[in-house]
């Protein structure tokens, strides 16, 4: 069963669940440049396939989104610098679209070639 965050106010309350934040984050790593594709223990799963969101852990403290996000980077990028545009890019998609800021592991578990 999937976790949910809640917001809470006057009106009532809004339940967002963790699989909706990690389409949100799936989103925004397919975006960014260098990144080749979320990594997964059955290799690579490349953007625009079925189920891309299955290997990003979400993790609810609180008030809190936790995300561990693994990812293969094209070679011949900088790999310091594509998992840190990743990571702001998955902030800045979380904040706006969901209104928390998340703590962003990403995790580079691989280097993919061009064919």
């Amino acid at each position: 069963m999937a976790e949910y965050i809640t917001c809470q106010d006057e009106k009532g309350s809004v339940n967002i669940s963790e699989d909706v934040v990690a389409v949100v984050v799936g989103a925004a790593i397919s975006e960014a440049e260098g990144v080749a594709g979320l990594a997964s223990s059955a290799g690579i799963e490349f953007f625009g396939k079925k189920n891309t969101t299955r290997s990003i852990k979400v993790q609810f403290e609180g008030e809190k989104i936790l995300l561990d996000i693994p990812i293969t980077v094209r070679y011949g990028f900088a790999i310091a610098d594509i998992a840190k545009k990743a990571q702001d890019a998955v902030t800045s998609a979380v904040e706006s679209m969901i209104g928390f800021t998340p703590v962003v592991n990403i995790h580079v578990s691989g280097v993919a070639f061009d064919k």
